[in-house]
């Protein structure tokens, strides 16, 4: 059996709440450090299997159409590509001209060059199953999200073969911000505006003062009260009574 080196495993088992690792590495945006860069924003670091390839073009593509989206709520978008600088100088152009995007128009984000694929081993990027011409891994679809206090808070992991659904993507950060500030969670193939529900270690009394708009609960043949639902509170955090920030909890 074999077993991989101890610090490339620590590397590449981040865990959600995990500070995420300040790289530093070139870009078309010039030289970045990830923490730096990000100052106090939300950031999403996704991967690539190479440069001028079908998927990807058209996941950048999406991505690049949807940066305005991302700004609104304050988050970062970063790609990351296993090419040269000038390679992703390069593809940024046909990005662009896939979007049927003004020539000359400048590339929303940056691309993050890692031809020696050092960040791609140590983040744990790497598709085993798809290989490139040379027998080496392809880089798989990974999307990073990370918080403001630089603390991974979602991973999601797609093989070489799935282009990414970026609207997904945008939806959950919407849930991610709003039960980051509120103490509420979001049922599936939730969208904004939706209920949301009442966590269960959140006891009757006090979630009738924590949601004025009222809580309804889902008769169930079990009878127990766990299906408890609210209007979507507005985007300001709640406080506890003594004046701490709470957020949500499960």
């Amino acid at each position: 059996m074999q077993h991989r080196d101890t610090e490339t495993d620590r590397c590449c088992r981040m865990l959600l709440g995990d500070v995420f690792p300040n790289f530093e590495a070139d870009s078309t945006f010039g030289r970045m450090k990830l923490h730096d860069f990000l100052r106090d924003s939300w950031g999403v670091l996704f991967s690539h299997p190479g440069d001028f390839t079908p998927v990807c073009t058209t996941e950048l593509g999406r991505a690049a159409q949807l940066s305005p989206e991302f700004s609104k709520r304050n988050v970062k978008l970063m790609a990351l590509s296993v090419d040269s600088l000038q390679e992703h100088h390069d593809w940024s152009k046909d990005i662009m001209a896939y979007n049927n995007t003004e020539p000359g128009s400048q590339f929303p984000f940056p691309i993050i060059a890692d031809d020696r694929r050092e960040l791609v081993e140590k983040l744990g990027m790497l598709d085993p199953e798809e290989k490139d011409h040379n027998g080496m891994p392809l880089s798989a679809r990974c999307v990073f999200v990370i918080g403001p206090d630089k603390k991974l808070k979602l991973s999601i992991l797609y093989p070489a073969t799935t282009g990414r659904n970026f609207d997904e993507i945008l939806r959950v950060i919407d849930s991610l911000q709003l039960t980051a500030h509120n103490r509420v969670a979001t049922p599936v193939d939730w969208r904004p505006g939706n209920s949301v529900m009442v966590p269960p270690r959140i006891p009757e009394t006090e979630a009738a003062m924590l949601f004025p708009a009222g809580v309804y609960t889902k008769d169930l043949p079990s009878g127990k009260k766990y299906l408890r639902y609210t209007p979507q509170p507005n985007t300001h955090q709640q406080r506890t009574t003594d004046g701490e920030l709470e957020t949500s909890h499960l």
